[in-house]
This record gives structure tokens, C-alpha cells and sequence, in this order.
């Protein structure tokens, strides 16, 4: 074996041992949800679904995660909504300060969650909107910005502008020629950018503590409070069902990307 290959494999042996270090404790979770008691304990004594059959029977975890998936969608929508258009901008357009205007939408990647979470708490509450489900969507809208900017950017890049001037001599306008011809072949980028907006809100948890009142709870904003006032199974089967549904989504990210990757060859 080369000393490459020796230092590849050597590589790939530490990056899986980190990622099991990592991963170990989120796998724990998975047995003691299954747990028969009714506190969590590790090694279970007992398996049982009973704290999955609670959180269906509990309205309080299926109206939480409502919450969760009504902010989750507004905050993709508003992302993609911002993100696009600035995306362009910022790919093909010149124009005085786009420095500026990159550091700008790359603030939110930078800036301590808790300082969003404090100075959202503060401007919201001047005009009325905390605990208001809107007031959260708006802020994970802007953290995941940047990411939905990122990800639309890097799909320009291999998009032939020609397409939009062919488009353009033979009559289409500049609306048709990008629902029909941009975002078709961007989708892929598009696709990503909403996949980890709507992971980045779905799981975010400082924002909505600050900004998440009584029954306008997101599902993370409850398992924070589950955790801190009685540690109840049910918080380990909520927390399976959340860490399941956002790894579905990364494996849904994973197979486009790598579409998209073939077909840029």
C-alpha cells in the first residue's frame, strides 16, 4: 500500500471514529425511549411503545409540532423567497458595495444565537408580535438566508446564460424565462437551500424559547421545557421522532446533491 493511500485510509479511520465519539450519545436516546418506566435510566430494564403511544394521545406534542412544521414552512418560503433573487444578485450582478451586501446576509451565520434570540425578543415585543408565530418564522427566515444564498449561488455557477438570451430573442420575458428556464434547471440548488431552511427552523430551539409563548410552543421549545421541569420518557420518544424526521431530510438532501452532481457532468 502507497504512503497516500496509508495516509487516505488513516484519514477515514479518524473521521469515523470522531463521528461515532459524536454520534454515541444521540444513540442512547433511541433504547431509553423505549424504556417501560417512567424515568429514563441506561441499560433499560423493560421495552415498551407506551411514551410513543403518549405522544399521540398527548395533544400538547402533536399541537407543538404543528407549531413547528406552520414555522418551519412560512420561514422556507420567506428563505427561498429572499434568497433567490439575492442569489442572482449576487452571482451575476455588479454593482457598488456587493462586498456589503455579502457580509450582510452572511451576518446571521456569524452572530451568537442567543444575541438574535435576545435582540429579536426586544424588537418584537416593541410591536406586539412576541409569542406570535410570524415573529419566529421571520428569524429563521434570516438565519437560514445565508445557507439558501449559498446553495442557489453554487447551481448558478454552472448555469448557461445563453439559455435566458436564446429565451429572451425569441419573446419570453424575463418572468417566463425564469420560471421556465432558470428555476427548472437550478432546481436541485433550490431543493437543498429549502431542505436545511426548513432543518435549521424545524430544530432551532434559543429563538423560539425567547419568542414562543403558551400554546404557540414549537416541538424543540417543548422538549427544552420537558427536559428542564420533568424528565419524562416521552421527551426521548420525542426527541427519536425529531432526530429521525430531520435525517430523513439530510438523506433527501444527500440524493439531490448527488443528482445534481451528475448531472452537471
Amino acid at each position: 500500500m502507497s504512503a497516500a493511500r496509508l495516509r487516505s485510509v488513516a484519514m477515514y479511520a479518524l473521521a469515523a471514529l470522531i463521528l461515532c465519539y459524536m454520534l454515541a450519545p444521540l444513540l442512547l436516546v433511541f433504547p431509553m425511549s423505549l424504556t417501560s418506566g417512567n424515568t429514563l435510566q441506561f441499560p433499560v430494564r423493560g421495552y415498551s411503545l407506551r411514551w410513543y403511544e403518549e405522544l399521540i394521545a398527548d395533544g400538547r406534542w402533536l399541537a407543538a409540532l404543528k407549531v413547528s412544521m406552520i414555522v418551519g414552512a412560512l420561514s422556507t418560503l420567506l428563505a427561498l423567497t429572499l434568497g433567490i433573487p439575492a442569489a442572482i444578485a449576487l452571482a451575476w450582478g455588479r454593482f457598488p458595495g456587493k462586498r456589503i451586501v455579502s457580509a450582510i446576509l452572511a451576518a446571521p451565520i456569524v452572530t451568537p444565537i442567543v444575541i438574535v434570540g435576545v435582540a429579536a425578543y426586544f424588537f418584537f415585543s416593541r410591536i406586539g408580535l412576541v409569542g406570535d408565530r410570524v415573529s419566529i418564522a421571520l428569524i429563521h427566515a434570516a438565519i437560514a438566508l445565508p445557507v439558501v444564498v449559498s446553495t442557489v449561488a453554487a447551481s448558478l455557477t454552472t448555469f448557461d446564460r445563453n439559455l435566458l438570451r436564446a429565451s429572451a430573442s425569441l419573446g419570453a420575458g424575463t418572468l417566463r424565462g425564469f420560471f421556465e428556464i432558470l428555476l427548472p434547471l437550478i432546481a436541485p440548488g433550490v431543493a437543498a437551500g429549502a431542505i436545511i431552511a426548513f432543518i435549521i427552523s424545524f430544530d432551532e430551539v434559543v429563538v423560539a424559547s425567547f419568542l414562543s409563548v403558551g400554546a404557540d410552543r414549537t416541538l424543540p421549545r417543548m422538549i427544552f421545557s420537558g427536559v428542564r421541569e420533568s424528565v419524562s420518557p416521552a421527551v426521548a420518544a420525542v426527541s427519536v421522532v425529531l432526530m429521525t424526521f430531520s435525517a430523513l431530510l439530510l438523506a433527501l438532501l444527500g440524493w439531490l446533491q448527488s443528482r445534481g452532481r451528475r448531472r452537471g457532468r
